[in-house]
């Protein structure tokens, strides 16, 4: 059976398995935790995903920065691994390019594969950015468009969007010179190009060529909008493996992404026991059976034999690099991300949010306590309880309040926590390690009152909805953490599922009242 409660709420992509362990269906997300809930949620599903979900025996997840890297990264994998339940795209085309032409008047347009003569931009992830992007290039350098050099002038040239090559109203040259600085806005190479217009505009003031200067100018204003709305997946000329590790209780917890061509396709993961040089030795047993890239990223560096090994293999130099910051460290910070999630998801949350609270012991067990109510009516309260970072459904608990009349979260919660933790008192059960209210300094207050009374010492926080802000019993104001932090993650994490159980609750009390 699936437990969706162990994905992450990051964005990424989502790989059911069958029993066999095949793919069978792939997906993207913006939370891969909620997403993939949401399959075993419904009620009255279509019988394609009825199918799917009867078939899925597991499922598997690879995290991304943002949703864009994870559509790009559904294409890829869809594309490799023709999953059974995936829409059957044969004639579909991948993202397209923008495509620049050699000769002595390169013409610019859309490409649908990058291969063959002339320079490929992209791929474009969407079809209306990249036409934008398109159009702007064309009109802003004065590119021809057409296939072939008409014998004379077409309506762009008359509307100022074509230098007409076709009846050398420009030279080769200037022609040339015009194409590199299209070229180098569509590599995002946007602050030197800038730079080097800025100081002909001026060059061309001083020396009174005003209407080449406008143009310039024109040119500039152009650029400096289209960095702002550019979206592109760069394409690369080579492919790259990135390779980052985690070393804990003597294991190594190894992760690696194939990235082709610039493209995140596939990531594998691996375990073994850990000793001194043991990445060489997986780099040498691993890449002696696969085909080593042109570039592989790593943590820190390795021996020149290995290299020198890797370069044999692949009758080519390939480079290792180590990146300290920039495009490469983020996607080695994304492998470790990964591996953090993968292999220590509940351990890793559960020291980040001991750390921000500065509690001695560990966070085994986690009680968290919501209110819902519609318009002060079928008032109830809910507890979940989770247990090394991961939901104890078997001990979530429902509350029907009983002593509050009107609308006042604060008595209502006062009375959950009053009788959650004095029945657990009478009975010598287990008290959690943290509590978390859903609220603010009010529930909080409240709640902490309550304990006080039955003679209970128990760490407690509380976290608001809106800002999701992290209340503490010490501090007026609230714990200076970004929201998206993985401590507070956790805990919105463990205050969603509270709320998910309450409207849970109080939806089956309103069904009850209508029927009767």
């Amino acid at each position: 059976m699936i437990d969706p409660s162990r994905l992450p709420t990051h964005p990424g992509c989502y790989l059911f398995r069958d029993a066999a362990g095949s793919i069978i269906y792939i997906g993207k997300a913006k939370n891969l935790k909620k997403r993939v809930s949401s399959y075993f949620r419904r009620h009255d599903p279509d019988p394609k995903t009825e199918a799917l979900v009867r078939k899925a025996a597991s499922v598997d997840f690879i995290i991304t920065d943002n949703e864009i890297e994870a559509l790009i990264l559904e294409n890829t994998l869809i594309k490799k691994h023709q999953p059974r339940y995936n829409i059957d795209l044969k004639d579909a085309k991948n993202y397209a390019y923008i495509h620049v032409t050699d000769g002595e008047f390169p013409r610019i347009g859309i490409a649908r594969k990058a291969g063959g003569d002339g320079t490929f931009f992209g791929p474009f992830v969407s079809a209306r950015e990249r036409d934008y992007i398109l159009s702007v290039v064309k009109r802003t350098f004065k590119l021809r468009s057409c296939k072939k050099l008409p014998k004379r002038a077409c309506l762009r040239y008359h509307i100022g969007s074509c230098s007409a090559p076709c009846i050398g109203n420009i030279s080769g040259e200037d022609y040339r010179r015009q194409v590199g600085r299209a070229e180098s806005v569509l590599r995002g190479n946007t602050d030197c190009l800038i730079m080097s217009l800025s100081l002909e505009m001026a060059e061309r003031s001083e020396s009174q060529e005003f209407e080449q200067a406008m143009e310039l100018r024109d040119q500039i204003a152009a650029i400096e909008h289209l960095a702002e709305r550019q979206h592109v997946d760069r394409q690369k000329s080579y492919d790259e493996d990135v390779i980052n590790y985690v070393e804990s209780d003597g294991q190594v917890y190894l992760m690696l992404f194939n990235v082709y061509k610039g493209t995140l396709a596939e990531k594998q993961e691996f375990v073994f026991d850990g000793h001194e040089e043991v990445i060489d030795e997986f780099l040498a047993q691993y890449y002696a059976e696969h085909d080593p890239p042109a570039e592989i990223i790593l943590p820190h560096q390795v021996s020149g034999v290995l290299i020198q090994f890797l370069s044999l293999r692949k009758g080519s130099r390939v480079r290792i690099t180590v990146p300290k910051r920039g495009e490469k460290k983020k996607l080695l910070d994304l492998v470790r991300k990964n591996i953090e999630i993968t292999f220590f998801g509940g351990q890793l949350k559960l020291e980040r949010l001991k750390k921000l609270l500065e509690l001695p012991d560990i966070l085994e067990v986690i009680e968290c306590f919501d209110i819902s109510h519609l318009s002060g009516t079928s008032m109830v309260g809910s507890m979940v309880q989770y247990r090394s970072g991961k939901p104890d459904k078997q001990n979530y608990r429902r509350f029907k309040i009983r002593t509050v009349e009107e609308i006042d979260d604060f008595a209502a919660i006062a009375e959950v926590i009053q009788r959650r933790y004095s029945r657990l008192k009478m009975k010598n059960g287990e008290f959690p390690d943290l509590i978390i209210v859903d609220g603010g300094k009010g529930q909080l207050s409240a709640a902490r009152t309550e304990l006080e009374r039955l003679g209970l010492d128990i760490p407690i926080i509380a976290i608001a909805k809106r800002e999701e802000e992290i209340y503490i019993p010490a501090l007026a104001h609230p714990l200076p953490v970004d929201r998206k932090e993985t401590a507070s993650l956790f805990v919105q994490e463990i205050r969603d599922e509270a709320h998910r159980f309450a409207i849970a609750y109080h939806r089956l009390l309103r069904k009850k009242q209508i029927v009767s």
